[in-house]
């Protein structure tokens, strides 16, 4: 489908609504130089979900707009609600994803429902080698970023990665990581009252489970935790049906109220 116009600019996203569904519509955001792609089918097609799955702006189909922060990524994503006339959704957001719907759900409260935030964190750490290697030596730093994120046993989705990043812009994913690098909401987070699903890998080496997980979990006032064995950053791409699980399950029995 052809990109939207919204008052941020053109914004592309798949639409896997179902209007018939009784369950409010998601959206799943994903994180630094990632596509809707980086959602798989298992998440972004499920009908608990029924989901729209944008490319941030400057990303995959979206045209060329550099954003700066979390919070004007979230500038952008209300602009696409107001464009498809949404009132309210779940705000899905994986890392740097997750760091937009927590701003999502911080400053335009109302139209957030719930959160579900995967490989995320109050606050996004981003080792400084690796923001010095995306100015300059650019392949090298998407090597040691890949090997982060991925499992080691990942050879093939590695190598998807480096091929899709390489040929990324590097001003592009070097902005996303600048981003990362400045969010910090670890003193406001106690003021979402939505509840909230918190998924995390055990041997996420991005964002460590003690900051993904029961560190996320225990700042959040209502929220519940799925702990994901074997989890790497990039666990939904790894094990998308075990990640898929307790988000179908959570959207599922979930009871919604408007704040």
């Amino acid at each position: 489908m052809p990109p939207i116009q919204t008052r941020s600019g053109n914004q592309w996203f798949a639409d896997h609504r179902d209007r018939t569904a009784h369950f409010p519509v998601s959206i799943l955001i994903h994180g630094a130089g990632g596509t809707h792609l980086d959602w798989p089918s298992e998440l972004r097609r499920m009908p608990e979900a029924n989901g729209i799955v944008p490319d941030l702006p400057g990303h995959g189909r979206s045209g060329v707009q550099l954003r700066q922060s979390a919070g004007a990524y979230a500038a952008d994503m209300i602009a696409l609600l107001d464009a498809l006339k949404l009132e309210q959704v779940v705000c899905i957001g994986h890392s740097m994803g997750g760091a937009v719907a927590l701003m999502l759900a911080l400053h335009y409260p109302a139209r957030v429902l719930g959160l579900v935030l995967i490989g995320s964190s109050a606050k996004l750490s981003v080792n400084p080698a690796l923001l010095e290697g995306l100015a300059t030596d650019y392949p090298a730093a998407v090597q040691q970023l890949v090997s982060w994120q991925y499992s080691p046993v990942s050879a093939m989705e590695q190598r998807r990665a480096v091929q899709r990043l390489g040929a990324l812009s590097p001003t592009l994913l070097a902005a996303d990581f600048a981003a990362c690098s400045q969010f910090d909401v670890r003193t406001q987070i106690g003021q979402i009252q939505q509840p909230a699903l918190v998924v995390a890998g055990d041997e996420d080496r991005m964002t460590p489970f003690r900051f993904s997980g029961e560190g996320l979990c225990d700042q959040l006032p209502k929220a519940t935790l799925a702990k994901i064995a074997g989890g790497s950053h990039m666990m939904m791409i790894e094990q998308p049906e075990v990640v898929a699980a307790p988000v179908q399950r959570w959207l599922a029995e979930a009871r919604w109220s408007s704040t």
